[in-house]
């Protein structure tokens, strides 16, 4: 039985649209935030972009000197490589429709597993005052003796 997309993608990931996007409330796939570099071809010319996120049906890239909405592109990633379409264009921003829809398999090729958030095992030390340990006492009684051994009247 073929892999569903919502099974192979980390629940870590965005179920939210490219967020230029005017048609967020549409997405049918989940994204995955990412930033990593790419390229997207047009008319033999290639332009290096930043993948801000990608699912099986699109991309959001980032980078100078765009191609105009309805422009067809190749977008390229690694060995990924697929047709696609601009859908819109905002600043430094664009939305690639794909085509042809990625596997799940291809897709997760492409996508970094997210890093387990760091969580910081330790406690800010108490404010009461704590017992002092057998050990602590004694060095504490040798320094005080040794205080008042090189300094009698003080």
């Amino acid at each position: 039985m073929p892999l569903t997309l919502n099974e192979v993608l980390p629940s870590a990931f965005s179920s939210s649209g490219m967020e230029d996007s005017s048609q967020v409330q549409n997405r049918r796939q989940r994204r995955s935030n990412v930033l990593l570099t790419a390229v997207i071809e047009l008319s033999g010319r290639t332009l290096d972009v930043k993948l801000r996120n990608l699912s099986a049906d699109g991309a959001l890239v980032e980078g100078d000197c765009l191609p105009v909405e309805g422009a067809e592109v190749r977008f390229k990633r690694g060995d990924l490589s697929v047709k696609g379409k601009i859908v819109w264009v905002r600043g430094t921003r664009a939305g690639i429709n794909f085509h042809k829809e990625l596997t799940p398999e291809a897709l997760l090729r492409h996508v970094p597993t997210p890093r387990p958030r760091v969580v910081a095992d330790f406690r800010r030390p108490g404010l009461a005052p704590q017992p002092l340990s057998a050990s602590d006492r004694r060095f504490g009684a040798q320094w005080a003796a040794s205080i008042h051994r090189d300094h009698p009247g003080e």
